[in-house]
């Protein structure tokens, strides 16, 4: 066995069916007074409801939130944090209300707490990335990391097909790059194979009956363990190219990676023989990256950038930013196998 270093991440988890209820507790086991609820705009309705649940603990709502956590939205919120005095942040949603909180929290050091609705992970981690002037800059802080957790199957209910879909694969991709990290340890791995195997299960019965809770709940879960893994160890050329094409071209972020993921891995695939292992074991079949992109058309998922909105001579930039500060990697950056790369994921081509 590889020798390895093993963090845990303090962060409190509350896995279940009704769940939501437990809010208010929550709140007042923080000793919190006042605190400011975050969505995007399409779930305002979600967030006023849990502000009426805290009563006077609430100090109002902030629907704001935005795809990629630009800095200008954190700045608005701010100033209604500052104005309302809160003492703490509770964001019903995605991974872009999760990212306004994380922003809001590593300005402020305040606590979170997070009510999942998506299957996007991003909960689990002390990471950020944040968008200015069309580049999303990333960096880690324990004080990104939110206090506290609620899943509730009963939020995710109402998760279109094809969010449940992407997010899922969204989430998928943390584990991948996980099994193949740097800093990787048998206990990542173990969630890792574990997180994989209950999504790619899980989503084609979703997409068969999108109301089947034991499914949604299955998926969940697996997001649960794919964070715990992008929360604990470092991530590679995946994670680098979906952030360069997000901050570069605004493209929407789950869906991104469900394109990228299966180039990602195809161009690690010689490089990373352990993790192709483990994948293949937790997926039943001998061709993971096929397997990732195959699953994706199946359910109906964008499997091409062109669908996204990219431009097709944005591939050189894309390629040349990705270049900029690369994430460690276990295959070397190459620039034209990089461009074959985007080129491939541009047009939709299998992996």
């Amino acid at each position: 066995m590889y020798p390895f270093t093993y963090n845990s991440r303090p962060a409190r988890v509350i896995f279940g069916s009704g769940t939501v209820a437990r809010l208010p507790a929550e709140v007042e086991r923080l000793g919190l007074k006042r605190v400011l609820v975050l969505s995007t705009a399409q779930q305002q309705g979600q967030a006023e409801a849990l502000s009426a649940s805290l009563g006077e603990r609430s100090g109002g709502v902030f629907a704001g939130a935005r795809m990629h956590t630009p800095t200008a939205v954190t700045d608005e919120a701010m100033a209604l944090v500052v104005e309302a005095a809160i003492d703490g942040f509770v964001a019903v949603g995605g991974g872009s209300t999760t990212g306004l909180a994380k922003a809001l929290a590593l300005r402020t050091d305040l606590p979170q707490i997070i009510l999942p609705t998506t299957f996007a992970g991003s909960e689990m981690t002390p990471i950020l990335g944040e968008t200015r002037d069309g580049r999303k800059v990333t960096q880690s802080n324990p004080k990104i990391l939110p206090e506290v957790v609620i899943y509730d199957v009963d939020l995710t209910l109402t998760m279109p097909v094809q969010l449940c879909v992407t997010s899922g694969i969204n989430a998928a991709a943390h584990a991948v790059e996980a099994l193949y990290a740097q800093d990787r340890n048998p206990v990542v791995s173990l969630m890792a194979s574990a997180g994989v195997e209950a999504l790619v299960s899980a989503l084609p019965t979703i997409v068969g009956n999108p109301d089947d809770r034991d499914a949604r709940a299955k998926a969940l879960y697996g997001a649960w363990l794919c964070g715990i893994c992008l929360g604990s160890v470092g991530m590679a050329l995946h994670h680098k190219l979906c952030h360069t094409l997000g901050g570069l071209f605004d493209l929407p972020h789950s869906e991104t990676h469900t394109v990228i993921l299966p180039h990602a891995l195809r161009y690690n695939e010689a490089a990373a023989p352990e993790a192709i292992a483990a994948l293949k074991r937790a997926m039943g079949q001998a061709d993971p990256a096929r397997t990732l992109f195959d699953l994706a058309a199946s359910l109906g998922a964008p499997t091409a950038l062109q669908d996204l909105g990219m431009p097709v001579e944005g591939i050189g930039e894309a390629v040349e930013q990705a270049l900029e500060n690369p994430y460690w990697n276990p295959r070397d950056l190459e620039k034209e196998a990089l461009r074959t790369l985007l080129v491939n994921a541009y047009r939709g081509a299998p992996p």
